[in-house]
């Protein structure tokens, strides 16, 4: 008889143990399919109308994911509107050229606010000019209007080092200007030029969207930077606020729900998949954003490397003098 209760005990056991392991997996299950969808998706599914936030930081350069990303965005029926978050100082001018046009075909569909954050320089102001409504901190940095070329010079250096480059080129503007050779009237002529014909454009997208004439705001066509109040005044923003100010204009001039939650929306790559990817995920689900980035920074292979900014460029940064 004991046997026989010992034996019963042993399988009432193993169907428990048997229970909470299928509990236990399905748990997992579930995680890791709400994180390969992202709240994003999770919202799209269940149905609710959602503000779509999305940010543009650090440096600006043409990003195919970024703009896929926008299209689905303008694909989603429960986004309602678009929260568009900056805090860059800009980057290269085609890179802000590539954000402002996915932008404006999605304002063809969506309503786009900007919030400017610490800075929303060049560049990334170029972004904000794609915007229906752009609201800034007093003291958000922003304006920078402008293009920008630069190389450097070795050929002196070169010469105390005893160093000669040589090369053959089929005419004498190839590769021209060249850190290897002195700068001459006909290479700058042709920098000037591209200069010239990227900030005239530039400037006509200021003009154009933000109804002014760039010539009666004073320093604007010197590349000068404007605080929130200043750009406020000078009509290059909308308004002076935060998050809480972009989403109610949302809401109340252009129609958005009231009920509409803010979802984060970022844009996918292939990088998000694999051992590092899901791991990082895991613990940003488990314990927040910070274990996520602690976990991202671990677990991949990390290489010492510097951006290089190849072509005409629209960024700000404070001078070192």
């Amino acid at each position: 008889m004991l046997e026989t209760e010992t034996v019963l005990d042993r399988r009432r056991l193993r169907r428990s143990v048997s229970l909470w392991r299928g509990a236990g997996l399905a748990a997992i299950a579930i995680a890791l399919g709400a994180l390969a969808l992202g709240n994003n998706k999770l919202a799209s599914l269940a149905g609710e109308k959602q503000i779509a936030r999305i940010s543009i930081e650090g440096t600006i350069s043409e990003d195919r994911d970024q703009l896929k990303m926008l299209k689905d965005i303008a694909d989603d029926n429960s986004v309602a509107g678009v929260l568009m978050f900056v805090n860059s100082p800009g980057g290269t001018t085609t890179g802000g050229e590539a954000l402002y046009q996915g932008l404006r075909e999605l304002s063809k569909k969506k309503p786009i606010v900007a919030q400017f954050g610490t800075v929303a320089a060049s560049a990334a102001y170029i972004a904000g000019l794609a915007t229906d409504h752009i609201v800034a901190r007093g003291n958000s940095i922003t304006g920078s209007v402008g293009v920008i070329v630069q190389w450097p010079e070795f050929v002196q250096l070169l010469d105390k080092l005893g160093v000669k480059v040589n090369e053959v080129k089929s005419g004498p503007l190839k590769a021209s200007p060249s850190p290897f050779e002195p700068l001459d009237d006909a290479s700058k002529k042709v920098a000037e030029n591209m200069v010239n014909d990227g900030f005239k454009w530039f400037v006509g997208l200021v003009e154009t969207r933000r109804g002014v004439k760039a010539a009666d705001i004073p320093g604007l066509l010197d590349g000068r930077i404007f605080s929130g109040r200043e750009a406020l005044q000078s009509k290059l923003v909308d308004e002076i606020g935060g998050e809480d100010e972009a989403v109610k204009w949302l809401k109340d001039a252009k129609g958005v729900p009231q009920d509409a939650k803010v979802t984060d929306w970022k844009p996918g790559t292939s990088s998000n998949y694999g051992f590092a990817g899901m791991s990082a995920g895991v613990a940003g689900w488990l314990f927040g954003q910070t274990a996520a980035d602690a976990a991202n920074f671990l677990l991949r292979d990390r290489t010492i490397s510097t951006l290089g900014l190849d072509g005409l460029v629209s960024v700000w940064h404070p001078s070192e003098k």
